[in-house]
């Protein structure tokens, strides 16, 4: 991880902003302490967390009995009611 001077940052933020692209994220530090970081923009939105959830092994059982109904799936209702606070 590299680090750069505020001063630094100051002097040159289009050199440092573009070595940020290429080699990740950028520590920027005021009289030696991190005060903010620089990180890449990365390509695609990360799928949400619930999106990749797996049912239990109870679960499954419990859903194969029947005593369960099929809902609908609240992924999308959860993402969206997320972006809307953003």
């Amino acid at each position: 991880m590299k680090e750069v001077t505020l001063r630094e940052l100051h002097a040159r933020t289009g050199q440092w902003v573009r070595e940020a692209s290429r080699c990740g994220q950028i520590v920027v530090t005021d009289n030696g302490r991190p005060i903010a970081r620089i990180v890449p923009e990365t390509d695609g939105a990360e799928p949400p967390y619930f999106a990749a959830r797996r049912p239990s092994k109870a679960f499954r059982n419990l859903d194969r009995s029947g005593r369960t109904s099929r809902g609908s799936d609240a992924t999308q209702g959860i993402s969206q009611d997320r972006e809307d606070r953003a």
